[in-house]
C-alpha cells in the first residue's frame, strides 16, 4: 500500500510536535487509513477503521491519542493505576510493537507508556502503573487479572483502541474485551480497527461505539496487490530441501508451520544446515520470543520460523519471502500470513508448499483467499526456486555444541528400591518409589 498524497500530516490536523517526530522517523506522507481516519479521529469522533494488514493502522490511532491526553480537552492528572488511555491488542508481540510506535510521540509531549500481557511476572507492569500510565497498552487477559487485583482501575480512560479486533474474536477474546470496555467511562472516544467485521466485531462496534464514523480504504479481506503468490507442488521426500532452498537467499524470509514442534525442529535443521534461522511460538518464553523477534527484526539472522502466532502479531518491514511450509487450515491464516510481506508499499512473495494429497485443499484455499497463483512442479534446483531466491546467502557454519562437563563421581548406586545416597534428590513426593525421578 502506497501512502497518500492528497494531505500532509499537518493538513490533516495533526499537531506540529507530532508531525516533527513522523519526519525524524522518515514518515512524512499519511497512508490511506491515516488520510481517512485522522480528520474524524483527532476531532474526537468515534472510528470504525477496515484495512488489510499493513496499512499504517497502528499511527492511524496512535497519534489521536497522543494529540487528546495533551489537548486543552483532557485537564485529567496522572494518576497511580489509573491509565488515560487504553489499546487492546491480541498478542504480546503486537502490544509490543505498537508500544514501539506510540512511545516517540508520547514521550515528546511528555507522557508515558507501558505495556500489559501475560507470559511474564506481573511485578514490572504494577509497579509502571504505580508509578502513573497515560497510555496502557494490553492484552485483555493479563489487564483483567490486573484489574480483579485492584491494581489497575480504567475509570479514567479518555480514549480506547481496540487493535485487530477480528483476531480476538478468532481467539476467544471478546467476552473479555466487553467486560474491560464495561469498565471504562461511557461517552469517551473510542476507535475499533479490524480487517473484517464477523465473529462477533460488528456486537462490539454496535454496543460501544457511538455514531461511529466508518472508513474502509480496502476490500475486506483482499489480497495485498504487490504480493507475488504461488504454489511449489512438491514430493515429500524433496520437500525438506525445498525449504531449505528457499530459506537460504540473502532476503529476509519468514517460514510458516502448523505446529510449535515443526518450528522448533526445522529453525535448528535450517541453522545446522548453514543457514541460521530463529523460532516464534507459544511455547518459547517471552524473554526467547523477544530476543528471537529482535534478531529477526535487526538483520542478526534473516530467517524466522514461526507458527500462526507472528500471522498477526509482528510488524517488520522488508520480508521479502513468505513460505507457506505447511499450508494453513483455512485462508484467513493465508491472507494474515502472507500480510507479513509486501508491507509499507513494498512487493513481496509468497509461496505455498503443496504435497501431493494436499491438491484439492490449496485450489480451496486459493479460491477463497482469492488468489491465482502460479502453480509449478518444483524439485530441489528447480529454477524457479532460484528465480525467488536470488544466489545463496553465504554459508554460516552452526555454533559448535559445548560438551557437557564431566560430573563428580557419586559413589555407588543404591539398590533398586533402596534408599539414595546421602544428599541426593530423589526423595518421591509421597514416599512412593513410583514417583522418583519426575520433578523435571
Amino acid at each position: 500500500m502506497h501512502p497518500s498524497n492528497t494531505a500532509s500530516f499537518d493538513a490533516l490536523g495533526v499537531p506540529e510536535a507530532l508531525v516533527a517526530v513522523l519526519r525524524d522517523r522518515g514518515i512524512t506522507e499519511p497512508f490511506p487509513i491515516q488520510a481517512a481516519t485522522l480528520p474524524d479521529s483527532l476531532a474526537g469522533r468515534d472510528i470504525l477503521g477496515r484495512g488489510k494488514t499493513g496499512s499504517g493502522k497502528t499511527i492511524a490511532f496512535a497519534l489521536p491519542i497522543v494529540a487528546r491526553l495533551t489537548s486543552t480537552a483532557s485537564s485529567a492528572p496522572r494518576r497511580p493505576g489509573r491509565p488515560r488511555a487504553l489499546v487492546l491488542v491480541p498478542t504480546r508481540e503486537l502490544a509490543n510493537q505498537v508500544a514501539e510506535t506510540i512511545a516517540p510521540l508520547a514521550t515528546a509531549v511528555g507522557l508515558r507508556v507501558t505495556t500489559v500481557f501475560g507470559g511474564v511476572s506481573q511485578v514490572k507492569q504494577v509497579t509502571a502503573l504505580r508509578g502513573g500510565i497515560d497510555v496502557l497498552v494490553a492484552c485483555p487477559g493479563r489487564l483483567e487479572d490486573l484489574v480483579g487485583q485492584r491494581h489497575c482501575d480504567l475509570d479514567a480512560v479518555e480514549v480506547t483502541v481496540l487493535d485487530e479486533a477480528d483476531h480476538m474474536a478468532d481467539i476467544g477474546f471478546l467476552p473479555a474485551v466487553k467486560r474491560l470496555l464495561d469498565r471504562t467511562p461511557k461517552g469517551t472516544q473510542r476507535l475499533l480497527f479490524s480487517a473484517t467485521l464477523d465473529n462477533g466485531v460488528d456486537v462490539i462496534a454496535k454496543r460501544y461505539l457511538d455514531r461511529p464514523v466508518t472508513h474502509s480504504v480496502d476490500p475486506v479481506e483482499g489480497p495485498v496487490a504487490v504480493m507475488e503468490h504461488h504454489v511449489f507442488a512438491v514430493g515429500t521426500a524433496d520437500k525438506p530441501a525445498v525449504v531449505r532452498e528457499l530459506a537460504s537467499g540473502e532476503g529476509r524470509s519468514l517460514l510458516f508451520t502448523r505446529t510449535k514442534h515443526a518450528a522448533k525442529k526445522l529453525a535448528k535443521q535450517l541453522t545446522a544446515a548453514g543457514v541460521p534461522a530463529v523460532e516464534l511460538h507459544g511455547n518459547l518464553s517471552q524473554g526467547a520470543r523477544e530476543r528471537n523477534l529482535e534478531a529477526f527484526s535487526n538483520g542478526g539472522v534473516r530467517v524466522l520460523v514461526a507458527t500462526d502466532i507472528a500471522a498477526r502479531g509482528i510488524h517488520v518491514d522488508d520480508v521479502e519471502l513468505v513460505v507457506h511450509v505447511d499450508p494453513p487450515a483455512e485462508h484467513k491464516a493465508y491472507l494474515h500470513r502472507s500480510g507479513r510481506t509486501a508491507r509499507a508499499g513494498a512487493g513481496g512473495t509468497v509461496v505455498t508448499l503443496m504435497l501431493p494429497d494436499q491438491h484439492a485443499d490449496v485450489r480451496t484455499l486459493a479460491r477463497l483467499a482469492g488468489i491465482t497463483p502460479t502453480t509449478a512442479t518444483v524439485t530441489p534446483g528447480h529454477e524457479r526456486i532460484v528465480a525467488l531466491t536470488g544466489p545463496p546467502a553465504a554459508y554460516v557454519a552452526p555454533a559448535p555444541i559445548a560438551a557437557p562437563a564431566p560430573q563428580a563421581s557419586r559413589g555407588p548406586r543404591p539398590p533398586r528400591g533402596g534408599a539414595p545416597a546421602s544428599g541426593g534428590n530423589r526423595t518421591a513426593f509421597n514416599g512412593s518409589s513410583r514417583n522418583r525421578g519426575r520433578r523435571g
